[in-house]
């Protein structure tokens, strides 16, 4: 039973509007309407309101504490509102929400949205440190309205996870197949800012893009997607040329030399390329001193120039379908470690000075940062460059690189 006349007289007015807000923000906390509550700067008007609401001097100085349990026991007491503070705030300010349950529902929304994602995700620890930046970041939450929204794209993010590193797909089959709409990645929208981002991450690249064209480019190929056919290349030196084909004839005419092959010459190119033993290393600059050294009788070697490209895969495709061997050479940091790994899983290789053993001989002071990643090929790799926590780049063991290139070519 509620006197609404007497409620509104004691409780509904200007000067209480302060002590009713801030129950109300108690109640939407749910916490306990117990304690006090004080205004501080106090008028003479609020004042006198709430000796009115208590029937007493509300006392000296412009700081006005009020009891809620004195509050609640007079609105009972007079009839005001019999069910005491909690209703009362209901009857003159509306409904109060229940916080709690609204944070609780939107964090099992979220959770919800974010679980395609996070199941795809289950089995790429490489990408365990872009899934926590999506958090900390807020990406998604920036890019859509909510979970109802973001819930479709992230289904299809998960999608453009198991999908990387293609095999230099064309970048609209490849939204195609993973988002069912070639233009579903164009740039500009929610998906193609997290695919991008994702794309990055397994480049080994800052979560933060610099935007341009370039770099777009650059990073899709990076991981296997192709704007186009020219700009994914990949350096080789030593591979035998053909009179037979337009790549062949470019081999044997540049041999000697560090030679750039298009992703459009490899996929033209009709047969296997057929070589018994290539080396690969992980950058230029180990073509550039074997070519200095060795000319025309260096042997095969192959240069991922970081994360291998959609064009070093087909050259490595073309040499497997070959029959040939590989044996890798890298840096021995975590991004170097992780480029090996990709190669290993997809074509095999026999460590070229890239196991625990040529890591501890090496000579280094430069700290090891990034997150572990295994080693499959000797597992002591990995524990060894832990336990050191040192990163040794492949200009620091150049003689050694040619001293074994040009054993190889005397054999």
């Amino acid at each position: 039973m509620t006197d609404i006349d007497r409620l509104r007289r004691l409780l509904g007015g200007p000067d209480t509007s302060w002590l009713v807000k801030r129950i109300r923000q108690r109640l939407e906390r749910g916490r306990a309407l117990t304690g006090t509550v004080t205004l501080t700067g106090s008028t003479a008007s609020q004042r006198r309101a709430i000796e009115l609401l208590l029937g007493r001097r509300a006392g000296t100085g412009t700081s006005l504490t009020v009891s809620l349990a004195e509050v609640d026991r007079v609105l009972r007491a007079s009839g005001a509102c019999v069910d005491g503070l909690a209703a009362a705030v209901e009857i003159l300010d509306g409904p109060v929400r229940d916080l709690a349950r609204e944070h609780a529902d939107t964090a099992a929304a979220w959770a919800r949205a974010f679980a395609p994602l996070d199941e795809a995700l289950s089995a790429r620890p490489e990408l365990a440190e872009w899934r926590d930046r999506l958090d900390s970041s807020g990406l998604v939450r920036r890019l859509t309205s909510g979970p109802g929204e973001a819930a479709a794209i992230l289904r299809h993010l998960a999608e453009v996870v198991r999908g990387l590193p293609a095999s230099g797909t064309p970048f609209s089959r490849f939204a195609a197949e993973t988002c069912g709409s070639a233009h579903a990645l164009d740039d500009g929208r929610p998906l193609a800012t997290l695919a991008f981002s994702c794309a990055r991450a397994l480049a080994g690249l800052p979560f933060r893009a610099d935007g341009g064209a370039e770099s777009r480019r650059d990073t899709w190929a990076a991981v296997g997607v192709q704007l186009d056919e020219l700009s994914s290349t990949v350096l080789c030196l030593g591979l035998p040329g053909d009179t037979g084909t337009a790549t062949g004839r470019m081999l044997a005419a540049m041999h000697g030399e560090p030679v750039s092959l298009t992703l459009r010459q490899l996929r033209r190119h009709p047969a296997p390329m057929r070589v018994r033993m290539v080396r690969i290393c992980e950058n230029p600059v180990v073509l550039t001193a074997a070519a200095d050294a060795l000319g025309p009788s260096c042997p095969p070697l192959v240069c991922c120039n970081g994360r291998p490209s959609a064009a070093v895969w087909r050259l490595l495709e073309l040499l497997a379908e070959g029959s040939a061997t590989f044996a890798y050479h890298g840096d021995f940091d975590w991004g170097g470690v992780a480029i090996a790994a990709a190669v290993h899983t997809r074509i095999g290789w026999r460590p070229w000075r890239y196991d625990a053993a040529a890591y501890r001989e090496a000579t280094s002071n430069t700290p090891l940062t990034g997150r572990r990643t295994a080693t499959p090929w000797d597992p002591s790799l990995a524990a060894a460059m832990t336990g050191r926590a040192v990163r040794v780049e492949e200009e620091q063991v150049l003689p050694d690189l040619i001293t074994d290139l040009r054993a190889a070519s005397d054999s």
